[in-house]
């Protein structure tokens, strides 16, 4: 891996920093399929660059890492560019100091991919209304995550008061498997379901999203109730002819239940973030079963 520093620069330097360091490396832009916004701080750049770096491997894009830095220092743009083999497509941290911190996506612009899809993902702390930052009005896909709330379940009740198309979370993205699991239990003869119950560690914003999943989907009242977990431990589901439950105690494998039929283990891993990042990259068009689920909870908490 080459890594290019610029201090005190450009976008326009940068851009051509990039055309040269391409042409020496043999590696044309045109084999990448998006642009990925990282809004980040000093604090958890690194871990945000290795996961977007991650999820590039699947789909090889332009990363840009937005970090934020002192107001109060003179306006200066410096920039880290990292290219190689190990590198899928190409990295650039841009460090903002003083009136550049409050207009990031001036700097961003003129450095995003022409005709490819903008995805923003913000590892940390978030706009309220993602759609509406000056980032994400660039962005076809906007990614945010409850769990780096203070308040995580507060977090994830609020997101329907300004979602948009192409809004979501990663609490929900780490509910694939959950759903994918669940979905597979009705693909079978299933008697009719009457109440749910959704167990995980307090204040779980992923047990409160799929407890409206699955309350919006049957038709029928899912409460969550706290566990010691980790994290999500469960999902019990009442039927007539008895209870459906999927429990995790591990974090690793779980045990399926259903009335007449023998105990299943099945492997429900909790998944890196990188993981769920490549997951959320794959998909740009708006997700409505994610809407319907906040919008669930936000009728909830107004009744």
């Amino acid at each position: 891996m080459t890594s290019f520093m610029l201090t005190g620069t450009t976008a326009s330097k940068i851009s051509s920093q990039l055309t040269q360091l391409r042409h020496q490396m043999g590696t044309p832009a045109v084999g990448m399929v998006l642009t990925l916004v990282v809004v980040c701080d000093e604090g958890n750049q690194y871990d945000a660059v290795r996961a977007a770096t991650e999820a590039a491997r699947e789909h090889p894009s332009r990363i840009l890492v937005v970090i934020p830095r002192d107001q109060r220092e003179p306006n200066r743009l410096d920039a880290e560019i990292r290219v190689g083999e190990t590198t899928p497509g190409e990295v650039i941290l841009l460090r903002l100091y003083g009136e550049l911190t409050e207009h990031a996506e001036s700097v961003i612009g003129p450095l995003l991919l022409t005709d490819t899809p903008v995805v923003v993902w913000w590892p940390g702390s978030c706009p309220a209304i993602p759609a509406k930052d000056p980032i994400g009005l660039l962005a076809q896909r906007r990614i945010v995550d409850a769990r780096s709330a203070a308040d995580s379940v507060e977090a994830i009740t609020g997101r329907s008061k300004g979602y948009v198309p192409g809004d979501t979370d990663l609490a929900w993205t780490r509910l694939t498997t959950w759903r994918s699991l669940l979905a597979a239990v009705f693909d079978q003869p299933v008697s009719k379901v009457k109440k749910g119950v959704v167990e995980a560690v307090p204040g779980h914003a992923s047990a409160l999203l799929l407890a409206a999943w699955l309350s919006e989907r049957l038709g029928v009242p899912v409460k969550v109730v706290d566990s010691e977990g980790p994290g999500l431990t469960a999902v019990r589901l009442t039927t007539t002819n008895g209870d459906i439950s999927i429990t995790r105690g591990d974090g690793r494998l779980a045990t399926l239940s259903r009335p007449g039929r023998p105990d299943r283990q099945v492997a429900l891993t909790r998944r890196p973030t990188a993981e769920l990042l490549a997951e959320e990259m794959r998909r740009l068009d708006p997700d409505e079963i994610y809407e319907a689920a906040i919008r669930r909870i936000a009728r909830g908490r107004k009744s």
